[in-house]
């Protein structure tokens, strides 16, 4: 029988690495969407992925299979891109680990299923902590190591060109000191609950200061101000998200309240 999960996807508008001396973790700011993932799973002899129904290399999906002991065929659905800065590996390896549970009676609690897709992404270097937000829904964000979440329920608009290699990006000893001195300024300059448009703000003032932004980022970015709108960079990836737009982007959603879940009756 088919299990099947949900993760939405998340969008990163603020991202710090963990200090260069060592002795932390990364820290930043983040928003789950109502467009997700979808994973359908079928316990099988031996694990094999797809993304759409054609064969794919997922790494961090194998790895969370192998984290539980389970082997499964999965098909990756996403509503997103891949690979484009919005989270799709982290919701489709949260969503594996849901259905993956379920599919087996596994009796792992959430605690357990969310560390298992965290330490997979982080082994596979896809992400960094996508799977924490997806798992929650709204806006969260670390500054001093307390998670502080609201639950914005409001329209985003999204435009992708293509994607940035986060493993190399994370690799990048200049870009990720870059990332540390802004992403760290404007997270402990957060005085009261994030909204949207202030992350929004915020996200493309860091870009500006670490040289992260892209020709079609800086090209977006000027439609969306001229709108009125506020945005930034899809973190990492040649993306934009915005808000206070209204059918300036090619894709609109909202951002999500809920997170990872099973699909009731499958």
């Amino acid at each position: 029988m088919t299990t099947k999960a949900f993760a939405p996807a998340s969008v990163t508008g603020l991202f710090a690495p963990a200090p260069p001396e060592g002795g932390g973790t990364s820290r930043g700011a983040s928003f789950a969407l109502e467009d997700g993932v979808v994973v359908a799973l079928d316990p099988a002899p031996e694990t094999s992925v797809t993304v759409d129904g054609d064969p794919a290399s997922f790494e961090p999906v194998e790895r969370v299979l192998d984290a539980l002991d389970v082997t499964a065929s999965v098909d990756v659905r996403p509503e997103v891109p891949l690979g484009h800065g919005f989270g799709a590996s982290g919701a489709a390896t949260l969503a594996t680990a849901l259905a993956a549970n379920a599919a087996v009676e596994g009796g792992r609690n959430r605690s357990e299923l969310l560390q298992a897709a965290h330490e997979a992404e982080m082994t596979a270097g896809t992400g960094q902590g996508d799977v924490f937000i997806q798992d929650r829904g709204g806006l969260l964000w670390t500054a001093d190591g307390d998670p502080r979440r609201v639950e914005p329920d409001v329209p985003v608009e999204y435009v992708s060109r293509g994607g940035i290699d986060t493993s190399e990006m994370l690799a990048d000893e200049d870009a990720m000191a870059a990332a540390y001195r802004s992403g760290s300024k404007h997270l402990e300059a957060i005085d009261s609950p994030l909204t949207m448009r202030s992350l929004a703000e915020r996200s493309w003032a860091y870009l500006q200061e670490t040289g992260f932004a892209t020709p079609f980022v800086e090209a977006t970015m000027a439609t969306v101000e001229a709108a009125g709108g506020a945005g930034s960079m899809a973190l990492f990836g040649d993306a934009v998200f915005a808000v206070d737009v209204d059918g300036v982007l090619e894709h609109r959603t909202r951002v999500s309240t809920t997170g990872a879940h099973l699909i009731d009756g499958e």
